[in-house]
C-alpha cells in the first residue's frame, strides 16, 4: 500500500487530531533549530544551515506523521478504537459541567489558602526555634 491510508473512512478526527499535535512539534522542533543555528559560525551563510536542518526536521516529522496516522495498522487501529469509545461517552450537559468546575475551582482554592496557612504557621515556627534562618 504505497500512498495510501489504511482504513481511510474510519477514525477520522482522532487522526487529524495527532497529525496536528505531530506537525506542531515537528516546526517547534525546526524552530528551535533555527534560533540556535542562528549563534554557530561557518565558512558560508549560516542561513543555508538553518533553512537544510529546519527542512530536513520538517520534512522527517512529516514521513514520521503520515506513517503512524496513515499507514501503520496498530496506531490505526487504536484511533479506530478510541474514536468508538469516544462515541460512547455520555457527556454531561452544560449546566453538571459548569457547576463541576465550579467545584474544582473552589476546592483547588481552599486547598491553596490552607497549604498558604500551614506554610507560614510552619514557618514562623521553625524561625522561633531558630531552625530557619532569615
Amino acid at each position: 500500500m504505497a500512498f495510501g491510508i489504511y482504513k481511510p473512512g474510519q477514525g477520522y478526527w482522532t487522526r487529524v487530531m495527532s497529525a496536528i499535535g505531530i506537525g506542531m512539534l515537528g516546526l517547534s522542533g525546526a524552530n528551535w533549530a533555527w534560533r540556535e543555528l542562528a549563534a554557530v559560525n561557518t565558512s558560508f551563510e549560516v542561513l543555508y544551515l538553518q533553512a537544510s536542518i529546519a527542512g530536513v526536521i520538517v520534512v522527517g516529522t512529516a514521513i514520521m506523521a503520515y506513517w503512524l496516522v496513515g499507514l501503520n495498522r496498530r496506531t490505526n487501529e487504536f484511533f479506530i478504537a478510541t474514536e468508538g469509545e469516544m462515541r460512547k461517552v455520555a457527556w454531561p450537559p452544560k449546566k453538571e459541567l459548569t457547576g463541576s468546575t465550579w467545584v474544582v475551582i473552589g476546592v483547588s482554592i481552599i486547598i491553596a489558602a490552607i497549604l498558604f496557612v500551614s506554610d507560614i504557621v510552619f514557618s514562623s515556627i521553625f524561625r522561633w526555634l531558630d531552625v530557619l534562618k532569615t
